[in-house]
């Protein structure tokens, strides 16, 4: 059986370049890795209408928390299927977010920290009700939400199909969800967390060896 990694952090924080970096890291070092991102647009009708709200579609959906939660823990919970069968195939699943985004953006939303409702919620609905599998290990991609924001103002520029979107254009939100994220490391939570330095030069292959 293969481990869960999930790399967490910001929009903008460059989970994507590090998904791949150390994808080819674990490669190079003979091990079968499998990658998926979540939200799943373009594959997941509950992903595309996250994305359809946070552009302002279907009236004030963006606006509820439950609401757009509830969306993101179903795009997972319909992809539980593919994420076994790659544990059951794989060395290592590698996961750009999961279930550890929608905690820190929800209570982010809500102003709670990482011991408020809404994370408490979050768990039980992904983990204890959909009986999506739990991670081995957490990546934490730190990065200041400023750093974070220009990496997506640039992102958006070269790529007209990743326009910012409404959480990413809130500056507040970001950096609210940034502390939150931190409390969720500092607590462990539901798997043993490791931070990485998202603005120093990232070592995919001595980050490898830290995952074992």
């Amino acid at each position: 059986m293969g481990r869960l990694v999930v790399i967490e952090g910001l929009d903008g924080a460059g989970k994507h370049t590090l998904a791949a970096a150390l994808t080819a890291a674990l490669e190079a070092g003979g091990a079968r890795v499998t990658r998926l991102a979540f939200p799943r647009y373009g594959r997941s009708v509950y992903a595309d209408l996250v994305r359809e709200a946070l552009h302002g579609e279907h009236g004030d959906l963006a606006a509820s928390v439950y609401g757009m939660g509830l969306l993101y823990a179903l795009d997972r919970r319909a992809a539980a299927d593919e994420i076994r069968a790659g544990l059951r195939e794989h060395d290592v699943v590698l996961l750009d977010r999961y279930v550890a985004s929608n905690a820190a953006y929800q209570a982010a939303r809500l102003h709670q920290d990482a011991d408020g409702p809404v994370v408490a919620w979050v768990r039980a609905l992904e983990l204890d009700r959909f009986g999506l599998p739990v991670p081995d290990a957490h990546l934490l991609l730190r990065v200041p939400p400023e750093v974070a924001a220009a990496r997506a103002d640039r992102r958006a520029v070269a790529d007209t199909d990743r326009r910012k979107d409404a959480f990413e254009s809130d500056t507040d939100l970001q950096v609210r969800c940034a502390k939150v994220y931190d409390e969720l490391a500092q607590r462990q939570w539901v798997a043993p967390w490791h931070a990485v330095d998202g603005v120093a030069d990232v070592d995919p292959v001595a980050l490898a060896a830290r995952l074992g």
